[in-house]
């Protein structure tokens, strides 16, 4: 068995998982319309990925106002929950277990997104730049577009927040998923909250690093207490530096990036949460997490690590193997590969993604990826005999 680490037997909380290859959250854009309810075709691409050793959910908005890009699917409606039960009956029929992403964008959005086209929500009022929402311009159609100015959040509304945060835990509950992902990354609305970049607040949740975690305190604390913390994850995406200014939103590259998440992995130490994910940068020539973030990353959290970003299956064991991590997520691959776990243990090969179906469309590109052939491992024992 190719790099057999990476398939090795796993405890995550209660549960012991068949592999170390997550399958993590990948935004799609297929949900149903007009009202973003998971489809059977989505039920249908989350099963065909069960071998991992477990899923997570692409980012799923947890109210109306959480959105920021069209056709993405929500969880805060029966109908999604509803939608969301089908994909959960698929994965678990194939033996998966399937975690959901709760995400809220807030201020990387735009008017026409918004309920009553009224301003995204942030923690102060400033734009996002380098960052990009999508709208739909038609049916089946539409474009990115720079996000709109949002407005500042009073301290009721967080609270009000962290409230649907619990309540959309409880809608995942419902809906038969085995845990869920709290998205504290990619310049999205807890990450706004703890970067200087976005939170330029001077109460109770900005300032100081304490308070700009505050969110992520109050959020953790209040879906763990709806799942328990054995079923929660948290993600990150802590960048060191920048080698591309476009980039820049995506984890905002802070003053002092090893200290905010070290402090921001303490927060998840103490509520004793199942695991912490990391997402690296993944664009060509991007910086490397520094080695003595990893060592104190571990040292800090004493549950399961994640990392993610442009792994193949060698550099995933030698993860694993070095101890610094216990999964290792891959992205694209498993777009492109249903069959993913399969094809790494036997080193087959890999099917490339078709960049032109990553987003919105049908089951071109989505639910029509070829698993590897018994044709075609014929084939090639033939050529090797």
């Amino acid at each position: 068995m190719q790099h057999s680490s990476l398939f090795e037997a796993v405890t995550l909380g209660s549960r012991v998982l068949k592999n170390r290859i997550v399958m993590p959250a990948l935004t799609r854009q297929r949900s149903g319309q007009p009202d973003d309810i998971p489809t059977p075709q989505m039920a249908t691409y989350y099963r065909q990925r069960a071998g991992a050793g477990f899923i997570v959910t692409e980012g799923t908005q947890i109210e109306p106002r959480g959105k920021g890009y069209a056709w993405t699917p929500g969880i805060y409606s029966q109908a999604q929950i509803e939608g969301w039960s089908k994909v959960t009956d698929a994965v678990h029929a194939e033996g998966g277990v399937i975690f959901a992403q709760l995400w809220h964008v807030g201020r990387v959005s735009h008017t026409q997104l918004q309920p009553g086209h009224a301003a995204p929500l942030a923690p102060s009022a400033i734009q996002a730049l380098n960052a990009k929402s999508f709208i739909e311009t038609s049916p089946g159609a539409g474009r990115l577009v720079e996000p709109s100015m949002p407005r500042e959040l009073t301290v009721t509304e967080i609270k009000e927040l962290v409230e649907l945060y619990a309540q959309a835990a409880r809608n995942a509950l419902n809906a038969g998923f085995d845990g869920v992902e709290i998205h504290s990354a990619n310049g999205y609305l807890v990450n706004q909250f703890i970067s200087t970049h976005a939170n330029q607040r001077t109460d109770e949740y900005g300032g100081s690093l304490h308070n700009r975690l505050r969110l992520l305190r109050e959020v953790v604390e209040a879906v763990s207490a709806v799942t328990g913390p054995d079923r929660v994850g948290v993600r990150f995406t802590p960048l060191f530096t920048s080698t591309n200014e476009d980039r820049v939103y995506i984890g905002f590259v802070e003053q002092d990036p090893h200290q905010t998440y070290i402090e921001a992995i303490k927060v998840l130490e103490q509520a004793g949460i199942a695991y912490l994910s990391i997402a690296e940068a993944d664009w060509a020539n991007a910086p490397d997490l520094p080695e003595t973030f990893r060592r104190e990353a571990r040292r800090t959290f004493s549950g399961r690590i994640i990392y993610a970003g442009l792994y193949d299956a060698a550099r995933a064991a030698r993860m694993v193997e070095a101890g610094y991590a216990d999964f290792i997520a891959f992205g694209r691959p498993f777009i492109a590969n249903p069959d993913l776990p399969q094809r790494i243990a036997n080193g087959w090969p890999l099917n490339k993604v078709d960049p032109a179906t990553l987003y919105g469309g049908g089951e071109q590109g989505f639910t029509d990826y070829p698993v590897y052939s018994r044709a075609e491992l014929t084939a090639n024992e033939e050529a090797l005999s």
